[in-house]
């Protein structure tokens, strides 16, 4: 153990465990560690590092804001305030004047935002899926599945059902005319990359409409260019014979909530409401120091303006296949799932921790979400030069971890 890990030990709440590594450098989609070694980053914070490490746009934006106006109380706008807000509404379809957006500084936040919308509706109850995740808060916390992550913190605001994810049938049965939102996540990341079944998204719009509830996608982890659409609500694109189609799941939801790669590494989320929801929130309901200031929405603008610039879209769209491709092509891999740069597999054996440390030490940083399952969220900018490396790597990645 390296000695900035034990300090980490001493110092920091083991609220993550032992840290694996201590990174001191990163440039793209490459990290260095505390001893030198070289890692292409496969799991980009998270599905954070939009743009990698080190993004000239990225640097050059969030340098001239801090240089120009860096906070200001939300008694105060700024520019890069509502020309972000402008510019979500339009990558969500509607345009600005289509509905609202609340600013976070986290996925959570954006969460505990929308939990607040769907009680403004006089309603309670929501449906959630299983096997969901939406945060840490306690709010966010209740609408979350897992009960490891729940039981030491109940009793967790009420009111939530559970619903098996992608089991139209069972959504149906659980929404009421007292039911307040659907929540459902278009991929779950955390489960280890659960895609939804074709259809699903456009059934759960459907009973939420009989019953007059709100669709409220989390698109936390999947936003941004991560499945190759700005947000997977809007129909991921399929490579077929070299050409692109649309895909399923194209739908227009009442909330959308989003994060991590918002930013590419800079904190900052929101909370978007579409139409009427927009309006939910007033004065007084809800607050934020921090979300929404000035540094934070130049970064965002950076990252968009860099998707466009540069075509990620579509290269994250036919990388992604690539890599999915390759990596359904060994054996002992028995299924792969995802869109775009959001990739899980399953193996035939519970050996994923074991996977792992054993890409690691071939320099390549993955995340082992379940026993059996395997996440890559790398950053957008991941060249198709490092996705060959991995790819040969990969079946002597999996010999050594003894799969």
């Amino acid at each position: 153990m390296s000695s900035y890990q034990e300090r980490y030990t001493a110092s920091v709440m083991n609220t993550f465990g032992p840290p694996a590594l201590v990174l001191t450098r990163g440039e793209g989609a490459h990290v260095w560690d505390a001893d030198g070694n070289e890692y292409v980053d496969l799991l980009g914070g998270i599905a954070v590092n939009a743009l990698g490490h080190g993004h000239p746009a990225l640097v050059e934006a969030v340098t001239t804001q801090l240089q120009t106006l860096g906070h200001v109380s939300n008694f105060f706008t700024s520019e890069p305030q509502v020309e972000l807000a402008e510019r979500l509404l339009e990558l969500v379809g509607v345009g600005a004047g289509g509905g609202k957006v609340f600013f976070t500084n986290s996925g959570t936040e954006a969460n505990e935002a929308a939990f607040k919308m769907t009680r403004r509706t006089g309603r309670t109850h929501v449906v959630a899926a299983e096997t969901s995740f939406h945060g840490r808060t306690m709010g966010a916390l209740a609408l979350t599945s897992k009960e490891a992550y729940r039981a030491p913190f109940e009793p967790l605001p009420g009111d939530v059902t559970f619903v098996p994810y992608g089991d139209a049938d069972a959504l149906a049965a659980a929404v009421t005319d007292q039911t307040a939102a659907i929540l459902l996540e278009p991929l779950q990341g955390e489960a280890g990359v659960n895609v939804a079944p074709e259809g699903y998204l456009a059934a759960a719009r459907a009973i939420a409409d009989q019953h007059g509830a709100l669709l409220w996608l989390d698109e936390v982890q999947s936003g941004m260019g991560r499945t190759g659409q700005w947000f997977a609500f809007q129909g991921n694109s399929v490579v077929e014979e070299g050409a692109q189609r649309p895909s399923r799941n194209q739908v227009r939801p009442d909330i959308v909530t989003v994060a991590k790669g918002l930013g590419g590494g800079f904190p900052i989320g929101a909370c978007i409401g579409i139409g009427a929801a927009g309006d939910l929130l007033q004065p007084g309901n809800h607050g934020t120091t921090f979300g929404g200031n000035p540094v934070a929405c130049a970064a965002a603008l950076a990252v968009i303006r860099t998707i466009e610039e540069e075509n990620l879209l579509e290269h994250v769209t036919v990388l992604g296949q690539k890599i999915r491709d390759g990596l359904a092509a060994d054996p002992r891999v028995t299924e792969v799932r995802g869109e775009g740069l959001l990739i899980g597999l399953d193996l035939v054996s519970e050996s994923s921790a074991d996977v792992l440390l054993a890409a690691r030490r071939a320099g390549f940083i993955v995340n082992n979400a379940t026993p059996k399952r395997i996440r890559l969220a790398p950053p957008l900018i991941l060249s198709e030069d490092d996705a060959n490396a991995f790819l040969a790597a990969w079946p002597g990645i999996l010999d050594e971890a003894g799969v």
